[in-house]
């Protein structure tokens, strides 16, 4: 029924400036649709009747097992344009916190992104291991052009790549705050979820660097689980609790994240058989050769996530 998480939704000031990122510099040139227009099915989550968008669906040349999912790319074209980067936002707060990319060879990826490719460095790769199955991985992140977040993570101890170049291959997880873990878990269990990677709750050093100053570092709850199918989710829980950092819809950075269904009707049907409510009622976008269908749900943080099913 749930196919994991089909892509990451991240806004953006300008699309060109965001192709040239995500397409020459993180080789997302798959090119799924180009869309302008209306975007329907948002009045609750924005408040606007008239929400207006390019929305850019791209996947990688490189997608695999551990990095299948898509980037959307969102500019809104409505009111004053991309809402800003929400203030606040270190890492955890209510809201999308990051998307991660599976990479093979992290160092270099990371080397070609900031030495060559003029990206700005977040934090240097660095080695672990993750409990509870003492899984290794190379970590690393760098900045989208509006200073969102992006992980480059190679899952060392999990999958063994196939030989070649360096290169990124596609989303693995999206992060985003919660108020509640087990509440979070809990609720997208039934939606696929199941695998859990890991857990941790030792807060992460080299995160420090972005919080805003003065503000007491907070106790970090991370788990990452997967789905058997797509990329997977990472919910983080700050203790204390932080402010909503959610922001505007489209606002620029992570802001939001599909899960794919192979029938919506009946993915919609399942959802509201776990007491699960709508934002609207199904969307079908004309997006050129094919359709795009899409509902947003509830989650227990009201996360901007969607169901989304499509025939390209």
């Amino acid at each position: 029924m749930f196919l994991g998480v089909d892509h990451a939704g991240i806004g953006v000031g300008d699309m060109d400036v965001a192709l040239d990122f995500w397409g020459r510099k993180l080789g997302f040139t798959e090119l799924y649709f180009d869309y302008t227009g209306p975007v329907p099915g948002l009045e609750e989550i924005t408040k606007s009747n008239s929400v207006k968008a390019r929305i850019v669906m791209l996947g990688n040349k490189n997608a695999s097992r551990l990095g299948p999912g898509k980037v959307k790319l969102v500019q809104r074209l409505d009111g004053a344009g991309a809402p800003p980067y929400p203030a606040g936002i270190g890492y955890g707060e209510i809201g999308l916190a990051e998307v991660c990319l599976h990479t093979v060879h992290t160092h270099e990826i990371f080397k070609e992104l900031v030495d060559k490719l003029g990206c700005e460095s977040l934090m240097v790769p660095l080695n672990a291991a993750v409990s509870p199955h003492n899984i290794e991985l190379d970590i690393g992140y760098v900045a989208d052009p509006w200073r969102g977040k992006v992980e480059l993570i190679e899952w060392k101890g999990l999958w063994t790549s196939r030989p070649g170049k360096p290169r990124v291959e596609g989303v693995n997880h999206v992060a985003f705050g919660v108020s509640d873990m087990q509440a979070t878990i809990d609720f997208y269990k039934p939606l696929g979820f199941v695998d859990q990677i890991f857990e941790s709750t030792e807060f992460f050093d080299p995160m420090a660097p972005w919080y805003q100053v003065g503000r007491p570092l907070p106790g970090h709850h991370m788990t990452l689980h997967l789905a058997a199918q797509g990329a997977g989710i990472e919910p983080v829980r700050l203790t204390p609790l932080y402010e909503d950092c959610r922001g505007e819809w489209g606002h620029v950075g992570p802001m939001d994240f599909g899960i794919g269904v192979q029938n919506i009707k009946k993915g919609v049907a399942q959802l509201q058989s776990l007491g699960i409510e709508m934002h609207s009622e199904i969307q079908v976008l004309d997006v050129g050769n094919s359709e795009f269908k899409y509902v947003y749900f509830k989650d227990p943080d009201d996360q901007y996530v969607s169901l989304v099913e499509s025939s390209y």
